[in-house]
C-alpha cells in the first residue's frame, strides 16, 4: 500500500462512525401541532384497525377473531372494521401502526402511564408526558394561549413530571364551559387585571425552583390567560351548524374544539374519549361490555374523519399530527360472556396528517392479531415518531436536576413514515 492509498483508507475509516451517526439520526418532520385522541380502556385492534377473519363470541364453542366484518379503504390492500366506514375513505391520510407492543402488566393505570410518558413508573422519578415534552420543547405558537390543553380528567400520567409547572396543562372536562377558573368577574376588565398583576409583582419573587415559585408561576399563567382573548376559542357556537353536526356528539365536539385550539396556537391537545354511557364500559369491553362496542367505534369514526377533512379543508392537516392512542389492545379470544380481556403484546395506535408519508397501515400481525410478524414498534419508538414529526430530536437530553434524561427511552422513529 502506497502513501496515497494509506491516507485514503485512513480517512474512510475515520469517517465511518460519523456516517453511521448521521444515518442513525431521527428524521425531522414539519408538523406544528398535535391532537392526541385518547381511548381510555383499551381499543381492540382486531375490532377496529387490524381486522381479521370473523370470530364467534357467543355460545359454544367460541372462535377467536374479529367481532365485525371488514371493509376496504382508500389504500389498496388495507382493510378496517365495517364501523369505520367514514375513516376508510380517508385512510390514505392515515397510518394504523398495527405492531405496537409493551411488556408492562396489562393493568390500566400502569399501561396508561407508559403510553403517555414512554417509560415505566419509577420510584424516584416522575417522568413528563408526551404532551408536556412537546409543550416544553416547542412552546405555544401564539402569545395568548397555553402550549398544552387537556380535554378530559387530569392525572399525573398526563402531567409535566420533573419539567415543572411551566410544561403543565390547562384542562377542562366539558366543552361548552371552557377551563374552570379562567373567567374573570364581570367587574374586572383588562386594565383592572393588569393592576392586579402589578400588585403581585411588587410583592417580590420566591426562590427559583421552590414550591412557592412554582405556585407563583402557575398563578401568573392563570392571570395571563384569564379573559376573553383565550376563552373565545371555546365558543363552539361561532361554528356553523353544519360543521358542528358533522363532528357528531360530545366526543366530536371535543375534536372540533381541538381544531379551534390548534388554529389559535395551542401546540398539543389531548382529547379523551371515555364516555362510558354509550356502552356502559367504554373501551374496556369485558363480558357484555362488548355488546355495544360498535357505538364507540362509530362515534370515533365520525369524529376522526370529520377532524381530518376539516383540517384538510383549512390547509392545516399537513401541519397537524393526529394520534389515536390507547393503553393496550384486546386479545382475539373471547371471555366467558363474550367480551375481551387485555393484550399488550400486539395492538394498534394510529397516526394521521402531520406531513407524514402515510401507508394506511404499518406492521403485520398474525391471522388473529395476537403475535407480531413484521415491523414491531415499541412505545419509545412510537413516541420518537411523534416527536420527530414535530421537529423534536427524540434523543435530546432533558434534565431532572443534574441528571440527564433523554426525551425517549432509546426510541427510534418509524423512518418509513418520513418521505
Amino acid at each position: 500500500m502506497n502513501r496515497r492509498e494509506f491516507v485514503a483508507t485512513s480517512a474512510a475509516l475515520a469517517a465511518a462512525p460519523l456516517a453511521r451517526a448521521k444515518d442513525e439520526r431521527a428524521p425531522r418532520g414539519k408538523a406544528e401541532a398535535c391532537i392526541f385522541l385518547w381511548l381510555g380502556g383499551g381499543m381492540g385492534q382486531a375490532d377496529t384497525f387490524d381486522p381479521k377473519a370473523k370470530g364467534v363470541n357467543k355460545g359454544t364453542p367460541k372462535k377467536a377473531g374479529s367481532l365485525y366484518d371488514s371493509i376496504p379503504t382508500a389504500v389498496q390492500g388495507v382493510r378496517v372494521c365495517e364501523h369505520l366506514r367514514k375513516t376508510a375513505d380517508v385512510m390514505d391520510r392515515v397510518t394504523a401502526v398495527r405492531t405496537v407492543n409493551h411488556k408492562v402488566i396489562d393493568e390500566h393505570a400502569f399501561a396508561t402511564n407508559l403510553v403517555h410518558t414512554g417509560r415505566v413508573t419509577s420510584g424516584n422519578v416522575v417522568y413528563p408526558s408526551v404532551g408536556s415534552i412537546v409543550a416544553h420543547q416547542r412552546g405555544a405558537a401564539a402569545q395568548d394561549v397555553p402550549p398544552y390543553v387537556l380535554i378530559g380528567y387530569p392525572n399525573v400520567s398526563r402531567g409535566p413530571g420533573f419539567l415543572g409547572s411551566k410544561a403543565g396543562f390547562v384542562y377542562l372536562t366539558e366543552t361548552t364551559s371552557g377551563p374552570a377558573g379562567f373567567t374573570r368577574p364581570a367587574d374586572v376588565d383588562d386594565a383592572r387585571a393588569a393592576e392586579r398583576r402589578k400588585l403581585l409583582e411588587a410583592a417580590g419573587s420566591a426562590k427559583p425552583g421552590s414550591a412557592v415559585a412554582e405556585y407563583e408561576a402557575a398563578q401568573a399563567e392563570a392571570l395571563r390567560l384569564a379573559g376573553p382573548s383565550f376563552l373565545k376559542h371555546f365558543d363552539l357556537k361561532t361554528e356553523t351548524a353544519k360543521t358542528r353536526e358533522g363532528y357528531g356528539g360530545e366526543f366530536g365536539q371535543r375534536c372540533l374544539l381541538a381544531r379551534r385550539l390548534v388554529e389559535a396556537g395551542v401546540r398539543f391537545i389531548e382529547v379523551s374519549h371515555n364516555l362510558n354511557f354509550l356502552n356502559g364500559t367504554g373501551w374496556d369491553v369485558h363480558n357484555e361490555g362488548i355488546d355495544n362496542q360498535h357505538l364507540l367505534i362509530r362515534e370515533l369514526d365520525t369524529a376522526l374523519s370529520a377532524l381530518l377533512l376539516d383540517l384538510e379543508a383549512r390547509k392545516k392537516l399537513d401541519s397537524t399530527l393526529i394520534v389515536v392512542a390507547t393503553e393496550f389492545g384486546r386479545p382475539p379470544e373471547f371471555d366467558g360472556r363474550g367480551g375481551r380481556g387485555h393484550q399488550g403484546t400486539a395492538f394498534s395506535l394510529v397516526l394521521a396528517g402531520g406531513g407524514l408519508k402515510h401507508h394506511g397501515a404499518y406492521g403485520v400481525t398474525d391471522d388473529v392479531s395476537k403475535t407480531i410478524v413484521e415491523n414491531a414498534v415499541s412505545i419509545p419508538d412510537f413516541h420518537a415518531t411523534i416527536h420527530a414529526a414535530l421537529g423534536i430530536d427524540p434523543a435530546k437530553e432533558l434534565y431532572d436536576g443534574p441528571r440527564p434524561v433523554p426525551i425517549t427511552d432509546g426510541g427510534k422513529a418509524i423512518k418509513a413514515l418520513f418521505g
